[in-house]
């Protein structure tokens, strides 16, 4: 059986309509910005819309914003880095100083201790006493009697000796005399720190002046034989006040400052 066309349908489109309906099919893609919400059979050929260049635009914008982003938390993470480095040199420093602090103080207590150890060491020093010749014997004794002594017996000791052996200061105290003695020849007088007096007759030499202070131990002169003796020795007596007459037991006195004698 035979079909013909109805005369005046499903005529082809002739090319002036199909360019123009191109042309409109452009336009709309162009003034929505969508691709494919004008259904023109005409476009049916046209590219795909990942083929139009967008796709990519929009990748490349995620790309870049990904991108600062992770910038910008690389910066926040340096920024607390070093935030914390800061932090922990700052706390270095202060342990550093506190640290030194500490020393310091500890030094200066060391040293405040020090010197009251050496202050305590001068003054034990100061105050002890010594024989007024070292490694001597007492040859004759406080108080014996005999024609040699005017007030008829001794007044002092008398310390074996040869002439030109050192004598010592027994204590700290002040020269109150150094010179001739009469009977006690060359002598020297001291003041000591307690009060009382000490004196050393006979002597070769003499190694002090008034005014002069002493300490425990200090060489004062030397022995000998002058004034009113039989031979070179050392005269040591003990006193109360520098006059003669105020003599005390020398050898007590020398042991109740520590001395052995």
């Amino acid at each position: 059986m035979a079909f013909t066309r109805a005369p005046g349908k499903h005529r082809r489109p002739g090319r002036v309509k199909r360019t123009t309906t191109r042309t409109v099919g452009v336009a709309a893609l162009t003034t929505t910005g969508v691709v494919g919400t004008v259904a023109v059979p005409a476009l049916a050929a046209e590219p795909a819309p990942e083929q139009t260049g967008l796709n990519q635009i929009i990748v490349l914008g995620d790309t870049v914003a990904e991108q600062v982003d992770a910038q910008a938390a690389a910066q926040q993470q340096a920024a607390e880095v070093a935030a914390v480095k800061q932090k922990a040199q700052e706390e270095a420093r202060k342990a550093a100083a506190e640290k030194a602090k500490q020393e310091r103080a500890a030094a200066k207590e060391r040293e405040e201790i020090k010197a009251r150890a050496a202050r305590a060491a001068e003054r034990e020093r100061l105050n002890a006493y010594v024989s007024p010749i070292t490694g001597s014997y007492i040859s004759t004794g406080y108080k014996s009697g005999g024609a040699v002594w005017s007030s008829g017996s001794h007044t002092g000791v008398d310390f074996h000796a040869a002439s030109g052996t050192p004598v010592h200061a027994v204590g700290a105290g002040t020269v109150v005399e150094a010179g001739w003695g009469g009977a006690y020849g060359n002598n020297v007088v001291i003041k000591m720190n307690d009060g009382t007096f000490t004196q050393y007759g006979h002597l070769s030499s003499i190694g002090v002046s008034v005014g002069q202070t002493v300490t425990p131990g200090q060489q004062i002169g030397l022995s000998g034989a002058t004034g009113n003796v039989t031979g070179p020795h050392l005269h040591f007596e003990a006193r109360t006040t520098a006059e003669y007459g105020s003599d005390i037991d020398p050898v007590a006195y020398l042991r109740s400052h520590g001395v052995n004698v």
